[in-house]
């Protein structure tokens, strides 16, 4: 494939390598129609993987315009410039927080409501963009990846749970998440870009694993101490409380916010059957993608490097 990209001004390309030279680069944001149109024209199909991840309440209007009004204008780009084919690399969090389902499915009927997180919300609706642009003469097929391990910068979520952890993390939940390896992502999007597939959704996650036993995984393959306090709804209170109160004296944003510590408390639990029967995918498990993330992170230690990446 000859491959287009965009990037903002300051984007860090050192994730790279070297094969950032071989993308044809163009400065744009989802947010500016006109820098998407001037990307696309002669393109044939888009991947549209930006968005914005964040459970602090003063982010919820940017990640609206991010990710769903910047899906809107990545369709409407799409359609103005006769592009054929749209991948929306979406998430698990579209599903947003379904009441009284074990198992939760592409063929779940999401409502959305004030109990959603923000970030649930804003891929919900640019999940709906999407759908639009099928319907307007795109083809369009929907992935929706669980939390994804991988290689990165280990101070961002989630590669930052492996620093921590290496460093003594003491505390541990017992919600419970799909997770898949981030080389699944990449290779379930190769084939459905390969495939005559349009107007199909596919939930792209490994395992749904208890944060605990994936704490524990982390700290065996880290060679450290396993997290032994679980936090539990009391604990969890006094500590967003207590962040949120420490950012209004400080002027810091919070990081622990009262949806970090829901989200860490949900069971949500995924199904993978259709991208097993339909692609004839295998998942790589999440013990494996945990002992190959830890070795990009002890590599990275003892390179001084800020962070590492998976070559292919």
């Amino acid at each position: 494939y000859s491959v287009r990209a965009i990037k903002r001004s300051k984007s860090d390309l050192r994730l790279l390598g070297e094969d950032a030279a071989k993308i044809e680069w163009l400065e744009g944001d989802v947010r500016d129609i006109v820098s998407l149109e001037a990307a696309m024209l002669g393109v044939s199909t888009v991947i549209h993987c930006a968005a914005m991840i964040s459970f602090v309440p003063e982010d919820a209007e940017a990640m609206m315009q991010v990710n769903a009004q910047g899906t809107a204008n990545v369709v409407d780009a799409a359609l103005h410039c006769g592009v054929e084919k749209l991948v929306h690399i979406s998430s698990v969090a579209a599903f947003c927080r379904p009441k009284g389902v074990a198992l939760i499915d592409e063929h779940l009927d999401i409502k959305d409501s004030k109990d959603n997180f923000n970030y649930f919300r804003s891929k919900f609706y640019g999940e709906r963009e999407a759908w639009r642009g099928l319907a307007e003469g795109l083809e369009v097929v929907i992935l929706c990846p669980s939390t994804i391990l991988g290689g990165g910068f280990w101070d961002m979520e989630p590669n930052k749970l492996f620093a921590q952890i290496h460093k003594g993390y003491p505390f541990y939940t017992t919600g419970v998440n799909g997770f898949v390896d981030v080389r699944d992502v990449a290779d379930v999007t190769m084939l459905v870009l390969d495939k005559d597939i349009s107007g199909e959704k596919f939930i792209v996650s490994s395992e749904n694993v208890c944060f605990n036993d994936l704490m524990w995984m982390i700290a065996d393959a880290l060679g450290v101490k396993r997290a032994k306090y679980k936090t539990g709804k009391l604990l969890g209170e006094i500590a967003w409380r207590g962040e949120w109160l420490l950012s209004k004296i400080t002027g810091k944003r919070a990081l622990v916010t009262r949806e970090v510590i829901e989200m860490a408390m949900c069971d949500f639990r995924y199904d993978n059957h259709k991208a097993t029967a339909e692609l004839g995918f295998v998942f790589r498990p999440v013990k494996d993608t945990v002992m190959d993330v830890a070795s990009l992170y002890t590599s990275s230690l003892v390179e001084k490097s800020a962070f590492s990446f998976f070559k292919v």
